[in-house]
């Protein structure tokens, strides 16, 4: 992860003035005069912020107010740039990483103690025998009713190699404690398996920094139980994947795709563009890809499927996506925690840029959704979201004159072009966006887009990419 580091008045001022020159008075007086307008500005906050210490109701903390001015601050910018205190990073490090110190177990909350979903293989809790439904009662003598899921399993975790004490209620048994010693548990964030005799189907729940290696060892796991001539092709689910490290996506892009662009990042400046390409082998060997997306498909997860499309290397299947085009980059503060905050766009091969929009399916298959589920399974989508950044051409929305209670969902979804069913079901014989993809896959059904004729991009979409370009003014880059 990249880090950077703000450089302010002097250096900025020597940049900028070099562009104009030939009014030096002109400049140096419009940057003094919004200088002094944001040092007022400044000076305002500095008085409202002595004048809470001083008269609030009761005595503020400090440093909670600063946080909060802060998180302020760039929650008026878009909803994705946010300050995270030093915890709180911390906790983003351990997603990014996809590993941690703890014991291995998944957990939930019930009746205000925790319970064991299951225990991981090959983790200290699988070894200690610890069993899903176990109930966890204390924590190295400490009861854990009044604390928080969060708190519990923060409570779990720790370094690597330290020991811990659990007090479990188990159904049929007295009270039991065991004793475990932490190690280090890596996040499954790939899952694979195989559909019959004939197909691979591997998941992507996140793009941390163990998901490419992980899509590779699925790969080669599904080779060596299904021999080439008898495997059909590969379904890559996507769907719910929130996201994660823009260069996970594009080695997930590069598994798959013999050559040719991935992705463009382009920020503030128009010579601020980075191009991603794809290096020569495909793990899969040419093989059919179907890839499943729905509206809980953001960020890499459209990066991924925006450029498989493009390039007409897979068939895109499902529900629109989420429609977050934009990266984000996390700057550390020292010892302070970090800022997160929105830095570019990101561009298909083709140079669309589905921010707002999201990556519309070639296969358009709705879930079935369960009475109990039906109108609480969409999502908001980018575009719905308070002061989310405006996509191509898209204008920012004033009131509606007409209620938004007399307004359908599908209208709603038209109009805002974001918000699009989310909805999993967990037994994989209800999900017909899965057995619609085993079936093509197969050939017991048909659709024209499947399946695709992979090559150079189409004429088309070359001079979108090139229209899009247009105001770039940085050469070319190519990041392997």
């Amino acid at each position: 992860m990249r880090k950077v580091s703000l450089v302010f008045a002097g250096a900025l001022l020597g940049a900028t003035a070099m562009s104009v020159v030939q009014e030096p008075g002109l400049f140096t007086k419009a940057w003094a005069a919004a200088n002094a307008d944001t040092y007022r500005s400044l000076n305002l906050f500095g008085d409202v912020f002595e004048r809470i210490r001083a008269d609030y109701v009761e005595k503020p903390d400090d440093s909670k107010l600063i946080e909060t001015a802060i998180n302020g601050m760039l929650a008026g910018l878009d909803p994705h740039s946010s300050y995270m205190d030093a915890k709180r990073y911390r906790d983003r490090q351990v997603d990014i990483r996809g590993e941690f110190g703890g014991l291995g177990i998944e957990v939930s909350m019930e009746n205000n103690l925790v319970k064991v979903v299951s225990p991981i293989d090959d983790t200290p809790a699988a070894r200690a025998g610890i069993l899903a439904n176990d109930i966890i009662t204390h924590i190295d003598g400490d009861p854990i009713e009044g604390l928080t899921l969060q708190q519990a399993v923060e409570k779990m975790r720790g370094p690597v190699n330290t020991p811990i004490v659990l007090k479990i209620m188990r159904k049929d048994s007295e009270p039991l404690e065991v004793k475990l010693v932490r190690d280090l548990i890596r996040i499954q964030v790939v899952k694979h398996r195989t559909e019959g005799t004939d197909v691979g189907y591997i998941r992507l729940a996140s793009f941390s920094e163990q998901t490419a290696e992980g899509m590779q060892k699925a790969i080669e796991d599904i080779h060596s139980k299904i021999q080439d001539k008898d495997l059909k092709g590969y379904v890559i689910d996507l769907r719910n994947n929130p996201g994660g490290l823009l260069d996970q996506s594009i080695q997930v892009v590069d598994t798959v795709l013999e050559r040719g662009e991935v992705v463009s990042t382009r920020g503030r400046q128009p010579e601020d563009v980075q191009r991603y390409s794809a290096r020569s082998g495909d793990l899969t060997n040419g093989k059919p890809i179907i890839v499943l997306i729905n509206g809980g498909s953001a960020s890499a997860s459209e990066i991924v499927s925006g450029a498989l499309q493009d390039h007409k290397r897979a068939t895109i299947l499902g529900t629109r996506s989420f429609g977050k085009g934009s990266v984000q980059t996390l700057i550390t503060m020292g010892n302070n925690g970090a800022l997160s905050l929105t830095t570019a766009r990101y561009y298909t091969p083709c140079g669309r840029s589905i921010q707002a929009k999201g990556i519309e399916p070639d296969i358009m298959v709705e879930p079935v959704i369960p009475d109990e589920l039906k109108g609480k399974d969409r999502t908001q989508g980018e575009a719905g979201l308070r002061g989310h950044l405006l996509g191509t051409g898209e204008k920012p929305r004033q009131a509606d004159p007409v209620s938004q209670d007399e307004i359908s969902n599908d209208d709603k979804d038209k109009d805002k072009g974001g918000g699009s069913s989310a909805y999993v079901p967990p037994d994989p014989k209800d999900d017909v966006q899965l057995q619609k993809a085993l079936e093509l896959l197969r050939g017991t059904a048909t659709d024209a887009t499947f399946p695709p004729k992979p090559g150079e991009l189409s004429a088309e979409c070359a001079q979108m990419a090139k229209k899009s370009d247009a105001g770039s003014k940085a050469p070319k880059k190519v990041a392997n």
